[in-house]
């Protein structure tokens, strides 16, 4: 078992207390555990168990696992995790993904009407905020004031100064997808009250001002690119997410930062800590976190991280039809998830491009109706077998031990390659490093590119990064997500595809926090 899972485990274990909130005013709450927040942050040896809460929130809905100790009441816990959440939200509406189910919100998503009172516009939301919460509560009581106050040694407080960074930085990362997926959202840190307390809504701007800040900061305080953990985060997380920021900044603030988000795609990629996987299809495999080129990844494990959220969904939606389930580790598949004919038809070179995951037995290519799995072409890229074909741990095939790669090097390449071209800034060296990717995809330098264009940025990160939660942020970033020049099928509601109303590019408030915070103000169009 990796670091971070047995830090994971750990925590489970050690508290056993319930965190648990209500979906509803999440920020005007602190965690509540069998135990007063006092007595949890009285012992030095309890911040580990909550560090590890907050690294597990990502992968976990409750404590319990898989089910029957939820963190947020309300919300069925399979559909809230947090990675299940987040690739719906980022996936469904785009060409990547199609999902046949009928559960409330899912045809919503796939045809871009969801509204604010969208069951997993909500649990996105409610996750985000329960994440901030737990950060907010751990780096209050973990203030030098506060362990002074308590009388903890100066080996103990350097030890907690640590895991304080690395909250500030799970705290970020659930700020960024608040930014991202909401624009502008109540915003509290551990300097607000607990208890009745009603947040303002901060701009988009003044949030990404708040991120850039917060992340600048933690550049000199987290560990240096390859002496963290596995699956903890590390200065190079830190420097990646900074770097995506910087990529979407014009989106997020209506200013360009190109060659910011070069300067520290650049960071990342010339650490020497990570490297490229020999093996692109590694990176999706049950043993993924031998990869060298995973940065930061949301850690699953079938035994000890039992959820039905996660990459536990991402493999059990993609196989159905003819897939034989044993061959991807599983018991059986959920028949949801598969692709459409533009996203195949960005694989022209699908026989050799190692990227390519489509499976087209039993599909047909063209989808005419979202409930018929056939419909559509699979795309069973993440598989709970290790590179030597060994299923996971759990030996009933419920549960995966596939990793989540969250941040993984390949995108420092993309972000360079696309800020240079855009700012006219070292051009050829962004082509060189997306040619890294192509010699990875082909094992040659047969398919490299000789020129870089706005066309072949976007197509390449759908073929590099599909299914990873970043086609809706890229498609709103490259003007295509609401537009009506490139459409996709029920894109816009119609079968064929048409242009969607623009406001979608962004997500509602739930209603319930309009409702009970007069401070907040719905995005427009909803």
């Amino acid at each position: 078992m990796n670091s971070v899972k047995q830090l994971i485990v750990l925590g489970c274990m050690g508290l056993a207390f319930v965190f648990q909130t209500s979906c509803e005013s999440a920020l005007d709450q602190e965690p509540l555990y069998g135990l007063n927040s006092a007595e949890v942050y009285s012992k030095p040896e309890n911040y580990k168990h909550v560090l590890a809460k907050i690294y597990s929130g990502m992968a976990l809905s409750g404590i319990q696992g898989p089910a029957g100790n939820p963190d947020i009441k309300g919300i069925d816990e399979g559909f809230s995790a947090y990675v299940r959440v987040l690739f719906n939200l980022q996936e469904l509406p785009t060409d990547e993904v199609v999902c046949g189910w009928n559960d409330p919100g899912i045809p919503e998503m796939n045809n871009m009407q969801w509204s604010a009172d969208n069951s997993f516009v909500k649990a996105m939301y409610s996750r985000i905020f329960y994440q901030i919460v737990l950060c907010n509560e751990f780096i209050r009581e973990s203030s030098d004031a506060s362990m002074t106050a308590k009388g903890f040694s100066e080996a103990d407080q350097m030890m907690i100064r640590q895991f304080r960074d690395e909250a500030r930085f799970m705290r970020a990362l659930s700020y960024s997808h608040a930014l991202d997926l909401f624009g502008s959202v109540p915003f509290v840190t551990e300097a607000d009250p607990v208890g009745a307390f009603l947040p303002k809504q901060i701009s988009r701007a003044d949030l990404f001002n708040y991120l850039e800040t917060e992340l600048k900061d933690l550049e000199t305080k987290l560990l240096p690119a390859g002496t963290e953990s596995y699956g903890r985060a590390g200065v190079s997380a830190s420097n990646l997410l900074l770097s995506r920021l910087y990529l979407n900044a014009e989106v997020y603030t209506g200013t360009s930062r190109w060659l910011e988000a070069m300067e520290y795609a650049e960071k990342v990629i010339n650490s020497g800590a990570y490297q490229l996987d020999d093996n692109y299809q590694h990176l999706f495999l049950a043993d993924n976190h031998t990869s060298p080129e995973i940065i930061f990844p949301v850690c699953f494990d079938g035994v000890s991280t039992q959820t039905y959220g996660g990459t536990s969904f991402i493999i059990h939606a993609s196989v159905g039809g003819t897939m034989a389930p044993d061959s991807f580790g599983i018991n059986g598949g959920w028949a949801g998830l598969r692709t459409t004919r533009p996203f195949i038809e960005l694989f022209p070179d699908s026989t050799e491009d190692s990227r390519y995951s489509g499976y087209s037995d039993g599909q047909t290519l063209d989808i005419s109706s979202l409930g018929t799995f056939t419909d559509g072409y699979g795309f069973p890229k993440f598989r709970n077998v290790t590179q030597a074909n060994q299923a996971g741990s759990d030996l009933k095939g419920d549960f995966v031990d596939t990793d989540f790669p969250m941040f993984r090097l390949a995108e420092a390449y993309l972000i360079y390659a696309e800020a240079a071209y855009r700012s006219g800034s070292n051009v050829g060296q962004g082509l060189s490093y997306l040619n890294n990717l192509r010699e990875r995809a082909y094992g040659n330098s047969s398919k490299n590119f000789a020129a870089l264009t706005e066309q072949i940025l976007l197509d390449e990160r759908g073929r590099e990064l599909s299914w990873e939660c970043h086609r809706r942020t890229d498609l709103i970033r490259f003007g295509k997500f609401t537009s009506g020049d490139f459409v996709w099928p029920f894109k816009g509601g119609s079968v064929a595809g048409q242009a969607a109303a623009s406001h979608l590019v962004l997500y509602p408030l739930p209603t319930t926090d309009i409702a009970l915070n007069p401070n907040l103000t719905q995005n427009p169009g909803y």
